[in-house]
C-alpha cells in the first residue's frame, strides 16, 4: 500500500470514529442526561445510563487538581495522540493490524480529547455491561464509544503481537516491492 493510500484511509477511519463516537454522546446527551434513568436491556447485561467522566480509564486521576489533571488528560494526550498520527503517517512499513490498532487508539482518544477540550475536561459516557448471578453483581465501569475503540485497538496489538501476525514475508515482500 502506498503511503499516500495508507494516510487517506487513516484520515478516513478516524474521522469515521470520532463521528461515531459524538453522534452517540449527542445522543446521551439529549436523551438520558436529564431523564436520570438507567434503561436495561439483555436481563441487565447491557445498560444505558449517563455520567461525566473527568478522570481517565475507571475515573484514574478524577481526584488529581484541576491544572493536574489538565496537563495529564489534555496536554499529554494531545502529545500522544500527535505522535501516534505521526507514526502512522511517517512508517514507511506497517503491516494492517498494527495499523488498524493505532487507528482504533488515535480515533477513541482523540473523540475523548475533544470532550475534555469542550466540556471543561469532562467526558460523556453512557454504557455499562455486567453479569448479576443470585446476590452476586459484576460490573464494568461506564464507558463510551471512543472508549470501545481505544480498547479494541489495544486487543489489536496484544493479538498481534501473540499470534506473530507480524507480517513475517509479506512485509518484507512489501518493503522490496516499496
Amino acid at each position: 500500500m502506498t503511503r499516500k493510500k495508507r494516510i487517506l484511509i487513516v484520515l478516513g477511519l478516524v474521522t469515521l470514529l470520532i463521528v461515531v463516537d459524538h453522534v452517540t454522546k449527542w445522543v446521551a446527551l439529549h436523551y438520558l442526561k436529564d431523564s436520570g434513568n438507567v434503561h436495561v436491556f439483555l436481563g441487565d447485561l447491557f445498560r444505558l445510563q449517563y455520567a461525566e467522566n473527568t478522570g481517565a480509564f475507571l475515573s484514574l486521576g478524577a481526584n488529581l487538581p484541576g491544572s493536574a489533571r489538565a496537563f495529564v488528560m489534555i496536554g499529554m494526550n494531545t502529545v500522544i495522540l500527535a505522535g501516534v498520527m505521526v507514526y502512522l503517517f511517517a512508517a514507511k512499513y506497517i503491516t494492517w493490524m498494527p495499523m488498524l490498532a493505532l487507528v482504533c487508539i488515535a480515533g477513541g482518544g482523540v473523540g475523548n480529547l475533544i470532550d475534555r477540550v469542550l466540556r471543561d475536561g469532562r467526558v460523556v459516557d453512557f454504557m455499562n455491561m455486567g453479569i448479576n448471578l443470585g446476590g452476586f453483581s459484576l460490573r464494568t465501569g461506564i464507558f463510551n464509544v471512543a472508549d470501545v475503540a481505544i480498547m479494541a485497538g489495544l486487543f489489536l496489538i496484544i493479538f498481534n503481537e501473540l499470534t506473530g501476525l507480524r507480517g513475517g514475508q509479506n512485509t518484507n515482500n512489501e518493503a522490496q516491492k516499496g
